[in-house]
C-alpha cells in the first residue's frame, strides 16, 4: 500500500523505468485471485452480446469487468493516497490516453522538456509512463506505487466512490466525452478483439448501463458533483473543449496541479511543444504505439488507442434511431444536474 516514499527524485517519473529497476521496486507478494473469489461469485453477472467471453459483475452499483472486481475491492481497502497525488480518471474511450500523455508531459516537463529527443513519450506508450491503478491492485502489486517519488501521477477508470481518500486529499483530473461519441469509439475499440460485436449491441449496453464501469451517467456525475463540491481537488474536463482549445486546456491542467507555466516557458513555446508532442499524429507515429498490446492478457493492440480523435464522428456510424435513443437517456439522466452535452 502506498506510503510517502523516500526517493530524492521529483515525480512524476516514467513508471515503466521504475518498475524495471530491480533495485528500486520493492518485491511484494502478489495476493492470489482466490482472495476475492467468494465476493466475485456472489455478485450479479452480465455477459455482453457479441462478447461471449467478457463477463461483467455489478459491484457497488457499477458494472465492472469480472477480473477487475478484486481490484475495486482492494482499492477500497488498501489505497492510501498522498496529498500530492494526481489521478487521471475517465470512462473508457473518452480521451484517456491523450490526457494521460498531456498530464505526464506537463507535470514532468522540467526533467523532460517536450522537445527533448529522449523524452519518455518518444519511447514509451503513455500508459507505460503512468501506472494503471486497476492493473496493480488486481494482482496485489500496489506495493510498486511505493517506489514512485511524489508527486505521483496515476490513471484509473474506476468510479470515484471506489477510490477512498482521493478527494479531497489529493487531486483528480477527469475527462468526459459526449456519450454517443464514447459509445462509437468503444465499439471500434472492442471489435478489434470481438469482430462480431455490433454497434447496436454497444449502444444497448451503454443505454442499459451495462457497459464496463457503467452506468456511464453515474460514473460521470460522480466526478461532476465532486468537482462542484471540491473545485480545488477535482478538475472536470470536456474532451470536445480540449480538442477546440488544446493549449488552454494544458495551461488549465498545469495551474490545477500547482505547476503553472512561467512567462519564460510561455515565451519559449513550452505549452505548444507539449500539445504537439502529445498530439494524435505525434503519438501514433511513435514506434512504442505501433506495436504491442494495451494488456497482454487481452490482445487489444496499442495502435487501437489512436484512431481518429475528433468530435462528432459518431454521426458517421450511428443511425438516427440510435442517436435519438441515446439522446433520450442523456436528457433523462442529466436533467437538473447542470451538465449538458453539445
Amino acid at each position: 500500500m502506498a506510503t510517502s516514499g523516500s526517493s530524492s527524485r521529483l515525480g512524476p517519473v516514467p513508471f515503466k523505468d521504475v518498475e524495471s529497476d530491480g533495485d528500486t521496486i520493492t518485491s511484494v507478494p502478489e495476493r492470489p485471485p482466490e482472495e476475492h473469489a467468494g465476493l466475485v461469485a456472489a455478485l450479479p453477472s452480465y455477459t455482453v452480446v457479441g462478447m461471449s467471453n467478457l463477463k461483467l459483475r455489478l459491484y457497488h452499483g457499477f458494472w465492472m469487468l469480472e477480473g477487475l472486481v478484486p481490484a475495486a475491492a482492494a482499492l477500497q481497502r488498501r489505497f492510501e493516497p498522498r496529498p500530492s497525488d494526481v489521478i487521471v480518471a475517465s470512462l473508457l474511450k473518452c480521451g484517456t490516453t491523450w490526457l494521460v500523455a498531456l498530464a505526464f508531459a506537463t507535470a514532468a516537463r522540467h526533467a523532460h522538456p517536450p522537445g527533448a529527443a529522449d523524452h519518455p513519450l518518444r519511447r514509451l506508450n503513455p500508459h507505460q509512463c503512468v501506472p494503471f491503478l486497476e492493473g496493480l491492485f488486481s494482482g496485489g502489486r500496489e506495493g510498486k506505487l511505493d517506489a514512485l517519488p511524489s508527486p505521483r501521477l496515476m490513471n484509473t477508470h474506476m468510479p470515484l466512490a471506489v477510490i477512498p481518500g482521493a478527494v479531497p486529499a489529493g487531486k483528480v483530473v477527469y475527462v468526459c466525452r459526449e456519450p454517443k461519441a464514447m459509445a462509437v469509439s468503444m465499439w471500434h475499440y472492442y471489435r478489434r478483439v470481438y469482430p462480431e460485436l455490433s454497434l447496436a449491441e454497444t449502444v444497448d449496453m451503454a443505454c442499459d448501463g451495462t457497459m464496463p464501469f457503467g452506468p456511464f451517467w453515474d460514473h460521470i456525475l460522480g466526478y461532476w458533483r465532486a468537482a462542484a463540491a471540491w473545485p480545488e481537488s477535482v478538475l472536470f474536463l470536456r474532451y470536445e473543449e480540449m480538442l477546440r482549445e488544446p493549449d488552454e486546456s494544458v495551461r488549465r491542467l498545469a495551474r490545477f496541479v500547482g505547476l503553472p507555466f512561467s512567462a519564460a516557458e510561455e515565451e519559449a513555446g513550452v505549452v505548444r511543444g507539449i500539445v504537439e508532442l502529445c498530439s494524435l499524429e505525434s503519438l501514433r507515429g511513435m514506434e512504442a504505439n505501433k506495436t504491442g498490446f494495451v494488456d497482454p492478457r487481452v490482445k487489444f493492440p496499442r495502435e487501437a488507442l489512436f484512431r481518429k480523435g475528433v468530435a462528432d464522428d459518431w454521426k458517421n456510424d450511428m443511425t438516427p434511431e440510435m442517436a435519438r435513443r441515446m439522446d433520450g437517456i442523456i436528457a433523462d439522466k442529466f436533467r437538473g444536474t447542470g451538465l449538458k452535452f453539445p
